[in-house]
């Protein structure tokens, strides 16, 4: 198995599920990744500690997913140079709105890319750690191109079809 270049990290294991269709994305691209939990809340220094360790380790990328404060990936983000990818999880009342607006509302200085909530984000993120390695990495590049391919043909197919049926 290859070397993981994108860590994937969650503050609670009840988020693995949504946090699990990141890692079929890099899949997808045949990008190696790693998985694992730690919290910006109940753990400070052992997350510090992975943020400040991870480019050493080889990681390139980190995507962070958590829910409520979701403080997450911008205490990651504060710990690291490399790019850390937000996604919020929709943990309390308010669906992912707190989440989302937690992720997203990084001080300038401390920046955070942040997807949407739940599952499309954490996809979404898969695919943009795909497309900040593949800037640097041609054969990751060509799987983006057939990935947009695909989409478009979906559409198009989709389309016909609905042409067809007269709807």
């Amino acid at each position: 198995m290859s070397k993981p270049v994108v860590s994937i990290v969650m503050g609670s294991d009840s988020d693995l599920e949504i946090m699990r269709e990141a890692g079929k994305a890099l899949e997808g691209f045949g990008i190696a990744y790693e998985i694992d939990v730690t919290s910006a809340h109940r753990s400070p220094d052992r997350t510090a500690d992975y943020a400040r360790k991870a480019a050493d380790r080889g990681i390139r990328v980190i995507i962070a997913g958590a829910g409520g404060a979701a403080h997450l990936a911008g205490v990651i983000a504060a710990h690291t140079t490399l790019p850390v990818i937000g996604v919020p999880i929709s943990a309390t009342s308010l669906n992912g709105l707190d989440s989302l607006l937690a992720t997203g509302q990084m001080p300038a200085g401390i920046p955070v890319a942040t997807v949407a909530i739940g599952k499309p984000g954490a996809t979404n993120a898969g695919i943009l750690a795909a497309q900040i390695l593949g800037v640097a990495d041609s054969a990751i590049a060509q799987k983006l191109h057939a990935h947009k391919e695909k989409l478009a043909k979906g559409v198009e197919e989709k389309s016909k079809k609905l042409k067809e049926s007269g709807t």
